[in-house]
């Protein structure tokens, strides 16, 4: 192994966090987007707080939106500061970012929808087969996003 391949595999081993943590942010931040995006404004099927007036409903939908581009900005200055160091591991950043949605959509689903009932996916039909797609979708990705992680852990460790 000549020393500037040497060189990169430390930066990448040393920065395994970061590049984690990275991708977990941005897959937050994007699906947080997608979901506002998608099922609060084009559908219209729910706001982020639906136990209150719509003005209240809109405001939570505001604040959850500013929360997602918070944290996708924040992500990327991440990857800029890890190509910079020359230590951007993509593989490791994008298990991380599937981890990010999966958990994501999993806390939506059975958090907020099921224990706090701030809302559900959509009002006035039988929410069972919504329920079981968005769970089961996000369980999918989750495991994905963990096995990725999973193999970049091992070839660390090599």
């Amino acid at each position: 192994m000549n020393g500037e391949h040497r060189n990169f595999q430390q930066n990448i081993t040393k920065h395994s966090t970061y590049n984690l943590i990275s991708g977990i942010l941005f897959g937050l931040g994007l699906v947080a987007f997608i979901d506002e995006m998608v099922f609060h404004q084009l559908l219209s099927w729910h706001h982020f707080y639906d136990q209150s007036t719509t003005k209240i409903g809109l405001l939570s939908d505001g604040l959850f939106h500013a929360f997602s581009w918070f944290a996708t900005v924040a992500s990327l200055f991440m990857v800029a500061d890890l190509r910079r160091r020359e230590s951007w591991w993509k593989k490791r950043w994008i298990g991380g970012a599937l981890l990010g949605i999966g958990l994501f959509n999993l806390y939506d689903g059975l958090i907020q929808h099921k224990v706090f009932k701030l809302h559900q996916i959509r009002y006035g039909v039988d929410v069972l087969p919504y329920d079981l797609v968005w769970n089961f979708t996000a369980a999918v990705i989750t495991i994905i996003g963990i096995i990725i992680i999973r193999k970049t852990n091992q070839s660390q460790s090599k």
